[in-house]
């Protein structure tokens, strides 16, 4: 990429329209491997999301998509995901300049999952019951009842800079295919595939004013939507810190919300696992994007048997992943999101040491070989770690691996389940029978079994304790962005046969 590369250059996106805001202000984009701006993003306030709220609230009323049938939204999804096959090597260029994912990972996954999700809720939506019929009961009297699930109206999603794209889709699919209309806040850090997004969907056939894009600081934005009076619905990913807070003002006007939240999650290795098979899946589950994903697998706990062997190889194999630009195919790391998230983990590894845990790998900031302007941290492990430390109860969210070490399957449960999360774990051994006993016993809301980070379309994600409420994907996302109707209609045609309304009358 050229340092000397003109600016991109980003409005929101208002009723189907690129719209400035209404302060004339803009903020820069910075590309994170070298330090440098890549665009330039309009800067939106309290009345730009007024505006945008409005406009999902006008639209939704109309009925132009919200009394759309279920097969015609589907086929608005349907040409929603062609779109964005015909425009993936955009879209994984913005999502790569503002995010630092890399190349391979972007158009060999997160284009195919996002077409995937769109694909898959299309067919789901066609088969989802919106009309439930109760069966007859003979007291009080012969009557029809049905209980209907309807759009909720006006959503507003927040989402934050590690996956926009796949964050930005897990709430748009399921909120579109229901029949509402939504205002979307991306992370400051990485608006520009959000935005591009909007554009093709409207492309595809989604009526303008459906999908809004607002852009802005998190906290006076994400505030708005929250507390807006005419937002009927929140949907969050994000810190757990800033999802209590989404909680506290979303009581003002008792909205419906649904928070995707942070984790720590567990990575069980027993004496008889594979170790051809799980040292690079334990690593693929934590310095994928460089560690900076909510369910990524930062604890490691070990049995006593195998400790320093896994210790050991665990480093040998994380000095081969090669750091460097995104956009290079040779690339398996890139930097992480911004010099402010760089300062925070190189905290947490600092803190690490002093609290005695063995720095095995990493361990600082990577330079050379074209690196010295990015964001780039090493790959880092730390070993003979407590799980009382800091770096083992914190989500860090950043490439540092922390390993534990257990004595029997109890201790490793108790260690596992010690923590405020409970969004994901992962159990590698070859006795399925014992890994499925001890996902019961797992408070954690996705348990992989000798795999990680393996997310399906039609399968639920989302977390237990801290890490949040509510599930994206599958059908199961469907029922979050809907309203509950319960509709009675009497059979009972004569005044006489009504023999409750004696309670009343004598």
């Amino acid at each position: 990429m050229s340092v000397t590369q003109q600016l991109l250059e980003f409005p929101l996106f208002i009723n189907g329209e690129r719209v400035p805001a209404d302060s004339g202000e803009w903020f820069e984009v910075i590309n994170p491997a070298y330090g440098i701006p890549v665009a330039r993003v309009a800067k939106a306030g309290r009345s730009d999301v007024d505006k945008a709220v409005r406009v999902a609230r006008e639209t939704f009323e109309s009925g132009v998509w919200s009394r759309r049938t279920p097969a015609q939204r589907a086929g608005v999804l349907m040409a929603f995901a062609q779109k964005i096959i015909e425009n993936a090597a955009q879209i994984v260029f913005l999502e790569s300049v503002s995010s630092g994912g890399t190349l391979r990972r972007l158009a060999g996954s997160d284009i195919l999952q996002i077409v995937d999700l769109l694909q898959q809720t299309a067919k789901f939506v066609t088969e989802y019951k919106h009309v439930e019929a109760l069966p007859s009961q003979p007291f009080p009297g012969p009557s029809n009842n049905q209980v209907w699930r309807e759009p909720i109206g006006v959503c507003a999603a927040i989402t934050p800079w590690n996956f926009p794209l796949i964050l930005a889709m897990w709430k748009l699919a399921p909120a579109l295919a229901m029949g509402n209309s939504v205002v979307m806040k991306p992370a400051s850090n990485t608006p520009l595939s959000t935005l591009r997004l909007a554009e093709l969907a409207v492309e595809a056939g989604l009526p303008k004013g459906v999908f809004n894009v607002v852009t802005g600081p998190g906290a006076s934005m994400g505030e708005a939507l929250v507390t807006h009076k005419e937002v009927d619905k929140i949907a969050f990913t994000g810190s757990t810190e800033v999802g209590r807070r989404i909680m506290q003002l979303a009581s003002g006007t008792v909205k419906k919300v649904t928070l995707e939240l942070g984790g720590k999650s567990p990575s069980i290795v027993l004496p008889d696992a594979d170790l051809e098979l799980a040292i690079p899946g334990i690593l693929f589950g934590v310095f994928l994007h460089s560690g900076q994903i909510c369910e990524s697998g930062t604890r490691v706990l070990v049995h006593d048997s195998i400790y320093d062997e896994v210790v050991e190889r665990l480093a040998a194999t994380a000095a081969t992943i090669k750091l460097g630009d995104p956009m290079q195919e040779t690339t398996g790391m890139g930097p992480v999101v911004s010099k402010q998230q760089m300062e925070t983990i190189l905290q947490y590894i600092e803190a690490g040491k002093q609290e005695g845990a063995r720095l095995v790998c990493g361990g600082k900031r990577a330079t050379g070989n074209g690196l010295d302007n990015g964001y780039f941290i090493e790959p880092t492990i730390f070993a003979d770690v407590r799980n009382d430390m800091k770096i083992a109860q914190e989500e860090i969210f950043g490439p540092v691996l922390s390993v534990i070490r257990y004595s029997d399957l109890d201790e490793a449960i108790r260690i596992a389940n010690d923590t405020i999360y409970g969004l994901a774990a992962g159990i590698w051994t070859r006795d399925l029978n014992q890994a499925y006993k001890m996902a019961r016993e797992i408070k954690a809301g996705t348990v992989w079994i000798n795999d990680w980070h393996m997310l399906r379309s039609d399968a639920p994600f989302g977390g237990y304790k801290q890490s949040g409420f509510g599930r994206e994907l599958g059908k199961y996302a469907l029922d979050e962005y809907t309203q509950l109707k319960h509709v009675h209609a009497s059979l009972v045609t004569e005044k006489s046969q009504r023999p409750w309304l004696s309670i009343l009358f004598s």
